[in-house]
């Protein structure tokens, strides 16, 4: 029975990964990826330039001498954009020169492939492995692999170097889920961001951009293009990427030098502190960055953008806690979107629950979301199912934005509930933590849910408005009662350090005065006014003693400042989050005012941006708009069950007694 294209890729990558075999004991576990993943894009490389190996030295023999640049004939002899002028290979290293002829081979290739392994630190590792007398037979199990493209086509190139990156990552305590995507969600997100576009899509002569910020091993990238060319397979697709790590740069730009794609469009450096791609602007863009993340490392650089550059540059609406930068990523999407009148952009991106409702009115998260909302820029968030990433198995969300929505999305946002079993299956085996997969049935009843707009269990519709809140602040009055001669209070007054720098008269004299005194007053303004009949009082001193000897009281007097207006009371104060589009003064006098009759609204507390009382804030409460209330068991029903366990656990205790 022949293979299917899953067991052929694991078996593929298993096989690669037993080279570790022949590296333990002379290397640590966690450094068996550093020298596998390397020697596999080595051999896939070698493997994709067989065919006109020959016909690249024949042409290099050709120009010898030449003062003419060789590589453009040198490219066209090997039919990619990298070659290798060296008559070696992996099978021909030989048993006494091996190390001097697997460099010379390294140094053959193109400068654009050089820089592949220098970010791999290979000659690090060629000298580690002839070190431990290892180098010959490593490099002849790799000799052993067929990674030719008519055996292993680009697609299943891209499923071996994410197992193999997974089982390096499992080996090391690294997350493999900082370096790729699962294919299943690549798919869906890929699918979800060009369904809209087909029609556009499968023009004669399409030229679209795709951008990832995130980039890793470049699985989102390859897997926009390959559904690209599904629908029109002349469409010529240009890839840009970025990348962090260097390991997963080097594998990324090694899977685009295959494809066909112009490396230096793929860089290496951290994108919110280091754009190297400024000032450029993208048909489609993708990413899955890194959930929960700090950006303690970048913040100066963040907060200097957002400070100076605002709204021209990436930062401008907001910036999030720096615990957590995803919305990061975010903005810096949206900040490379190509403008409506020149074609727009859409944007697919992956982010964990947070990005929805961290942060009240007026907070970064907050203010990031206002923007986007109302702006119109999200079309659609899509909940997944959980355990569906190879690192985390927490709740996870697609949003789906647009500059150049349809007339029917225009002012709206579609939530779509995905986060059931209806929409994934069990794997046989975890992979991490990823228990769970979508097949291309889940994938196309997503797509279909999101096209068609339509609402039903799983999906609702929203206006952007929905979302925003204006938050008012609630005040009271402050009701202070005093009790001048309370043991306790004279006590604390006694023990307090402001008290304790006055001298012995002046302490005595503030004491016979409040001696003198009422029992009690529910009037502040009547207990310091007798007060102050017998003695001379300080600003500090009287305002220890009002807050020693003044407690809370409901039936005391309002107490009211210099100029006649009521104090409000601090620890009373309180937020009322009144929706957008309803009249704050309507919703204070039904919601409030029932309750605490005396509470005013702070009309000082006003929005920055409209001047309007109250700080307008946006979340996306997602799982509270699909929230199905279940009503409890029957109490006969919870007995039933409660006597079958007592019954057990009577049953087992007699077993041990017995």
């Amino acid at each position: 029975m022949a293979k299917t294209q899953s067991e052929s890729f694991s078996s593929i990558a298993s096989f690669i990964w037993s080279v570790a075999d022949t590296l333990r004991g002379d290397f640590r576990q966690s450094e068996y990826g550093r020298i596998i993943l390397p020697m596999t894009v080595l051999r896939r490389l070698e493997c994709v330039l067989e065919a006109t190996r020959e016909d690249v030295i024949i042409e290099m023999k050709k120009h010898k001498g030449s003062k003419v640049p060789l590589q453009p004939f040198l490219e066209k002899a090997s039919g990619f954009t990298f070659y290798n002028t060296s008559n070696i290979t992996l099978e021909r290293l030989g048993t006494n020169d091996t190390k001097s002829n697997l460099e010379t081979y390294v140094e053959s290739f193109s400068e654009n492939v050089s820089d592949i392994f220098q970010n791999f630190n290979f000659q690090d590792i060629i000298d580690r492995l002839h070190k431990a007398n290892l180098l010959f037979h490593v490099c002849g199990q790799f000799a052993s692999v067929d990674l030719h493209p008519k055996v292993v086509d680009n697609h299943q190139m891209g499923l071996i170097f994410e197992e193999l990156i997974r089982k390096f990552a499992e080996s090391s305590n690294e997350t493999a889920g900082d370096h790729f995507t699962p294919r299943d969600i690549v798919r869906l997100i890929t699918s979800l961001l060009f369904c809209n576009d087909s029609d556009a899509l499968t023009k004669p002569g399409i030229i679209r951009s795709v951008y990832d910020p995130t980039a890793g091993t470049g699985g989102l990238l390859s897997s926009s293009s390959e559904y690209i060319f599904e629908l029109n397979p002349k469409a010529r697709i240009i890839n840009f990427g970025q990348e962090l790590n260097a390991e997963s740069y080097a594998i990324c730009k090694a899977d685009m030098l295959i494809k066909g794609q112009d490396v230096k469009n793929i860089k290496l450096g951290n994108t919110l502190s280091d754009d190297q791609h400024a000032g450029a602007y993208f048909d489609y863009s993708l990413s899955n960055p890194p959930f929960g993340v700090d950006w303690k490392k970048v913040e100066k650089q963040i907060y200097d953008e957002h400070k100076k550059k605002g709204y021209s540059g990436r930062f401008g609406a907001g910036l999030p806690r720096v615990s957590d930068g995803s919305l990061l990523f975010l903005m810096h999407l949206i900040s490379k979107m190509t403008e409506p009148s020149k074609g727009g952009s859409r944007i697919g991106i992956i982010l964990n629950g947070s990005p929805l409702f961290t942060g009240g009115a007026g907070s970064g998260e907050s203010e990031i979301r206002r923007y986007v909302l109302e702006n119109d820029l999200v079309e659609a968030i899509v909940a997944l199912p959980t355990d569906m990433f190879y690192n985390t198995g927490i709740a996870t969300y697609i949003w789906i934005l647009s500059n150049h929505k349809d007339k029917v999305r225009l002012g709206k946002v579609q939530l779509i509930n995905a986060n059931s079993e209806e929409f994934c299956d069990k794997m046989r085996k975890s992979l991490g933590s990823k228990r769970k997969y979508m097949t291309e049935k889940h994938i196309e009843e997503i797509v279909k849910i999101y096209g068609s707009m339509k609402v039903s269990k799983v999906s609702k519709i929203f206006k952007n408005t929905d979302f925003g809140y204006r938050r008012i602040t609630v005040e009271r009055p402050l009701k202070l009662s005093f009790l001048p001669k309370d043991e306790i209070k004279l006590s604390f007054l006694k023990e307090d350090s402001t008290f304790g720098k006055l001298d012995k008269k002046e302490q005595k004299l503030i004491l016979d005065g409040l001696s003198t005194l009422n029992e009690r007053y529910d009037d502040r303004e009547l207990f310091l006014k007798d007060l102050k009949a017998k003695i001379k009082l300080t600003p500090a001193i009287e305002k220890l003693i009002v807050k020693t000897f003044g407690e809370q009281d409901e039936t005391a007097k309002d107490c009211k400042n210099a100029k006649g207006e009521i104090e409000a009371d601090s620890d009373l104060r309180d937020s009322e989050n009144v929706p957008l589009g309803e009249n704050i003064e309507t919703y204070f006098k039904r919601e409030v005012l029932p309750h605490v009759p005396n509470a005013w609204i702070d009309t000082t507390k006003r929005d920055e941006k409209d001047n309007q009382v109250g700080i307008v804030g946006y979340e996306i409460p997602f799982n509270r708009h699909f929230y199905e209330y279940k009503p409890p068991r029957e109490l006969k029903e919870i007995d039933a069950d409660l006597d079958k366990v007592t019954k057990e656990i009577l049953d087992l205790l007699q077993e041990v007694h017995s």
